[in-house]
């Protein structure tokens, strides 16, 4: 099977290019990298991580499939996941129950710190491959690579859009600095996506079969979901879990004497079915949290 894509510099076969890559950046076929374990492998339980799942296998490489629980995955993406062979499902410190409480405000898209505690922990010292696609927004086109490393300090990483033998050995050079990512399908597009899957008889994630093809099946109540109100109809029971957080949040701001202000006003979330409200608004989205505060 190959997915060929005519460039100016000739015909691309994706799937070869994505193995090549694996393998080009495999830690054990480096004298550099060899103190390090094999790939972690990010698996959400969406179309484009079940694409590097396969890849992963076709490649021979030694890796660790990884999928981070965020405690806000559907129930059918919680079965999926369990029903993939060799899956590792880490569980997280905290709930997102919890975590909003911690926060002291609810999660926005200015200000998802969900995905830091929740979605994209693990992986430290590893080589952490992933299925972030260009095709997916604008700002992953501007921001994301083929091959990356994150520094603590800011603006001192490294993104490569490149998987010759130079960009391997820039990759090697600052491999002790930071956090290291891979992309291997950064360049494919959503038809390629499921062209692959169907080929290779995956079904994937049966949400896939409610939404559509187009839809998406990440965590429920996502900020990032513009149609979060119908998520919540098929899910009751997560909106009366994330209001009966909203509570409890409202009641620690209480407690720490601090609130929320939006839009040049004081919010009044006398109750989580308030703020659930507002949050579920397009108002939301647009506030400054670092300006927010409530009154009681």
């Amino acid at each position: 099977m190959a997915l060929i894509e005519t460039t100016l510099f000739g015909k691309v076969d994706k799937v070869k290019t994505a193995i090549d890559r694996i393998k080009t950046f495999d830690p054990s076929q480096s004298e550099m990298l060899a103190h390090l374990a094999p790939y972690y492998v990010a698996y959400s339980g969406g179309k484009d991580s079940d694409v590097l799942r396969i890849l992963f296998e076709l490649s021979g490489v030694k890796y660790d499939l990884v999928h981070n629980h965020t405690t806000v995955d559907a129930p059918e993406t919680v079965y999926y996941i369990r029903s993939i062979p060799n899956i590792i499902i880490s569980m997280p410190e905290i709930s997102m129950w919890d975590l909003i409480v911690k926060q002291r405000m609810p999660p926005t898209r200015t200000r998802k710190y969900c995905c830091k505690y929740l979605k994209e922990r693990g992986g430290v010292n590893r080589f952490v491959a992933t299925g972030v696609r260009w095709g997916e927004s604008p700002r992953r086109k501007a921001t994301r690579g083929l091959a990356e490393v994150y520094v603590p300090k800011k603006g001192e990483g490294l993104i490569l859009n490149s998987d010759n033998h130079e960009s391997r050995k820039m990759v090697e050079s600052c491999i002790t600095k930071g956090k290291r990512f891979l992309n291997p399908i950064i360049d494919w597009s959503t038809s390629d996506i499921w062209e692959f899957l169907d080929h290779y008889g995956c079904k994937s994630n049966p949400l896939y079969e409610l939404k559509g093809r187009a839809g998406r099946v990440g965590c429920v109540g996502c900020p990032e979901n513009s149609n979060r109100a119908a998520e919540f109809a098929l899910y009751p029971k997560y909106k009366n879990l994330y209001i009966k957080a909203f509570d409890r949040m409202i009641e620690q701001c209480r407690i720490d004497g601090v609130g929320y202000e939006k839009d040049g006003t004081r919010a009044r979330y006398r109750t989580g079915e308030e703020c659930f409200d507002w949050w579920l608004s397009e108002k939301s989205q647009a506030v400054d949290e670092n300006q927010m505060e409530m009154e009681f």
